[in-house]
């Protein structure tokens, strides 16, 4: 995308930064230069260091002492790592919306749901459209349970999450009936409020996205 003026420079800035990193146009390991990009931005240093703390933040950006910052890595093992951990903040909040559910909240996600499996099932799939209505699921989620601390946890995994869908873009269109009826099975356990069912749906769909995008990663290694 065409670099805008930002509301909030630094923001803008990691934004635009962020995009490039999911979408493959800064491979990982990559260094990114902050005079360089303070130039072609026609912004301060100050601003652009300020952006790479908050993709290294997102797990988008490794910043070393003296060397400054990189896209961080992203091959099978590294993908399994962040799956693991985003795995079990997944279950967290299927456990807590399990408990906090209200009757009054069956409308919003049933809605949010819906979008995502209609993205899906679009004879000509939008990645981009299909990635953005999944995480409004997770975001209406942690808004219906209310916790800041798992809805900050969850939202700093958003960018690195979808970097894997991106980067495996092919196998993850190929795997999208599963990820339909992962849509489908959740909410009926969540309105059940069976956590364990909600857990298990969890888990099992993880480790199955999990090893498609470990296979598209270590595909991609051994083509380079």
């Amino acid at each position: 995308m065409d670099f805008k003026v930002p509301n909030t420079l630094a923001e803008q800035i990691a934004n635009y930064l962020a995009e490039r990193i999911m979408t493959g146009q800064i491979q990982p390991g990559r260094r990114i230069q902050e005079a360089t990009l303070a130039t072609e931005l026609k912004v301060s240093r100050a601003s652009v260091k300020e952006a790479l703390y908050t993709l290294e933040r997102w797990h988008l950006v490794e910043i070393t002492p003296r060397k400054g910052a990189a896209a961080s890595k992203l091959d099978a093992n590294h993908a399994s790592e962040l799956y693991d951990v985003y795995m079990h903040l997944l279950m967290m909040l299927a456990a807590r919306l399990c408990e906090r559910w209200q009757e009054s909240d069956r409308d919003r996600m049933l809605a949010v749901i819906a979008n995502a499996v209609e993205q899906m099932k679009k004879p000509s799939v939008d990645l981009t459209a299909v990635v953005e209505a999944s995480f409004e699921v997770m975001e209406a989620c942690c808004e219906l349970v209310g916790n800041a601390y798992l809805t900050e946890a969850l939202s700093n995994f958003k960018p690195a999450v979808s970097r894997a869908y991106y980067l495996s873009a092919e196998r993850y269109r190929h795997g999208l009936a599963e990820t339909s009826q992962f849509f489908i099975r959740l909410p009926q356990a969540v309105l059940a409020r069976d956590v364990g069912q909600a857990q298990a749906v969890i888990r099992d769909f993880a480790e199955h996205q999990k090893v498609m995008i470990q296979r598209a990663l270590s595909s991609t290694s051994n083509c380079d």
